[in-house]
């Protein structure tokens, strides 16, 4: 009946806030159910836990209205690195707890003062004062604490002006934390020591970038939340020692995952995480004083290890991976980075020991060859496969790949010399469910390669060809007939292509969403008049150095290609001002359009301000 309101005498609360769960990562519909009617907003803002917000331009305030807003936060993420807008972003999204938001703000009770005060004594000049302001500070971090004290994990990235006040209030506050994130962030040992002393559910911390601790801070976690921690991650802290690590080893037995990037811990270190942390299952180390005796234990000790990251080690041999596919034999991810003194005894070490093996990077290992290759081939069954600027491994490691391998699914390929069309027909052949391949800078890579994928690969839904100069229409002729549901391409700078391959791929890859043919010379109108024939559903374009598209083919283009979020058109000559407004004008979706400022008209300014965040740029 008119008037009456059926949904809201039916429907309990405890449904609403189910469904409302429903829409987690759908923003923009959960503010819309917010603004139908007081219950929804009530029911939307306490079965909302989750928020990511920029820790930049009056972040204090920010804070301050998210609590009021948001009654049960749990997870809160900060980003100084993310700009947010104060007036534009929030309140619309607030709307009625802005005003007495305000009024909780400007209170004063006597810890906020005494926070204020002892933070503003830190300040020195009024340029710093007024450029700190807009930086997530400690009276922030109190407000967020007092407000949320159900809170288990927070991620404050790069939050520059936060000390250990602020974090010594949340720690007081927030006693069930989980997960802290405190990578840039210049905290002290007191601070920590607090997070050690306060919260003693703590599973998870990540400490990448934070210049002012030592091993004292850090020791303070270890002994006081010995029973809970996890996950660690450690890098650039310079006054982090051997010490730290030693006491990780003693009282966090229960420690599963270990990020450790230092200069300043040696074997000792090592060592002690190796005997003490038994549970480790995932290690990523860049410690260039390391050397093999460290690794050994781990090989040793550490027998549940599944993941298995080295990166930029300059004191280890082939001895280290032997110790490790002899003891790690659940080990299912391997990566080594400029791991200059491993050769293929290492992988040979690694195939004939961890069977389970299903990821393998080698990126810069100069020593590493075709042999070391085909033993994984032969012994173990990969789903994916990275391999970078590794110039001593030929074609018939790929064939080994290739029939040992059979359900690969990705495949990463980054300026490898020695690798020609024959690799990528060995795995077109014997890996028929690759889904991702990217191929850049392989110039020994043409067309013979890729219209065998184009048979074999159905599956296939991301390509890219960045660079490879041997690449042209006919490789992209047989993706278009064969590799239906492509949904993501990248030919930039492979000059061969044009009109021709852009046509077949719009009329086979209808569920196209992503194109890059920047640096393609031949590509021109005809080309993206097919793609808005042909591919609906096109979200993102990166036409940059084009100099062949005219604004007859973009207007084509965004006829039909109404789902276009993105465009990226720099230095296409043939572009006009009256280019630029089309597509302002015809993408209602756009987000993001990359040209050069002259381009951009006063009235298509106007118009794109709304909508647009990066409409000109100086190139």
């Amino acid at each position: 009946m008119k008037g009456q309101d059926l949904i809201n005498t039916i429907i309990p609360d405890e449904v609403l806030i189910k469904v409302f769960r429903h829409l987690d990562g759908q923003k923009s519909d959960r503010d819309s159910c917010a603004l139908v009617c007081k219950r929804w907003y009530r029911l939307e803002s306490a079965s909302r836990h989750t928020i990511r917000i920029g820790a930049s331009d009056s972040p204090d305030g920010c804070i301050g209205l998210l609590v009021q807003r948001f009654s049960d936060l749990r997870c809160v993420y900060m980003d100084e690195r993310l700009p947010v807008s104060l007036k534009q972003n929030l309140r619309f999204h607030l709307g009625t707890g802005l005003r007495s938001c305000r009024t909780t703000i400007a209170g004063s009770s006597s810890s906020r003062q005494t926070l204020k005060r002892n933070h503003s004594t830190e300040k020195h000049g009024t340029e710093e004062a007024e450029l700190e302001s807009r930086n997530l500070s400690d009276l922030g971090l109190n407000v967020l604490g007092q407000g949320c004290q159900r809170l288990e994990k927070l991620s404050l990235i790069w939050c520059s002006a936060v000390t250990s006040l602020g974090l010594a209030s949340v720690a007081q506050h927030c006693r069930v934390l989980k997960a802290l994130d405190l990578q840039g962030c210049y905290i002290s040992d007191q601070g920590l020591t607090a997070v050690g002393e306060q919260c003693k559910q703590l599973e998870d911390l990540n400490l990448r970038f934070c210049e002012g601790l030592t091993d004292r801070g850090v020791t303070a976690i270890a002994i006081g939340c010995a029973k809970t921690l996890k996950a660690l991650g450690i890098a650039a802290c310079a006054r982090i020692t051997d010490r730290t690590m030693e006491a990780v080893g003693v009282h966090c037995h229960s420690l599963e995952k270990l990020t450790l990037d230092s200069e300043s811990v040696n074997d000792v270190g090592l060592l002690a995480i190796a005997q003490g942390c038994t549970a480790l299952n995932y290690l990523h180390l860049q410690c260039v004083n390391v050397t093999d005796e460290a690794l050994k234990a781990v090989g040793r000790f550490c027998i549940s290890l599944k993941t298995l990251i080295l990166c930029s080690f300059q004191k280890f041999t082939d001895r280290s991976l032997q110790a490790i596919g002899n003891g790690c034999k659940t080990l299912n991810v391997l990566s080594l980075s400029d791991c200059y003194f491993l050769s293929d005894q290492s992988l040979v070490a690694i195939a004939n020991g961890c069977s389970e093996l299903k990821r393998l990077e080698l990126n810069g290992c100069h020593n590493i060859g075709t042999n070391g290759l085909e033993s994984i081939g032969r012994y173990c069954r990969l789903t994916e496969l990275v391999v970078k600027y590794c110039q001593n491994i030929g074609d018939s490691a790929f064939l080994e790949i290739g029939n040992g391998c059979t359900q690969l699914q990705a495949l990463h390929l980054v300026d490898c010399s020695s690798i020609s069309d024959a690799a990528i027909c060995y795995i077109a052949k014997g890996c028929r469910n690759l889904k991702k391949l990217h191929v850049r800078r392989c110039y020994k890579v043409g067309d013979e390669g890729i219209t065998a994928v184009g048979r074999n690969c159905r599956h296939l839904t991301d390509l890219s060809l960045r660079f490879c100069d041997r690449i042209g229409d006919d490789a992209l002729i047989s993706i278009g007939n064969g590799c239906a549901s492509l949904r993501q391409l990248n030919v930039s700078g492979c000059y061969r292509v044009g009109d021709v391959g852009v046509t077949a791929i719009s009329k086979g890859c209808p569920l196209l969403i992503h194109l890059d043919v920047s640096v393609c010379q031949n590509v021109g109108d005809m080309g993206l008049a097919a793609l808005g024939e042909g591919c609906p559903y096109l979200k993102d374009i990166v036409l940059s150095h084009c100099r062949k598209i005219t604004d007859i083919g973009l207007g084509y283009l965004v006829k039909h290609c109404t789902k276009l979020e993105s465009c990226h058109m720099v230095y296409c000559p043939s572009i006009t001002a009256a280019g630029v407004a089309t597509v302002v004008s015809s993408c209602i979706n756009i987000r993001k359009v990359l040209v050069e400022k002259w381009k951009v008209t006063q009235r298509t300014r106007r118009r794109a301000a709304p909508v647009l965040t990066e409409l000109c740029l100086e190139v």
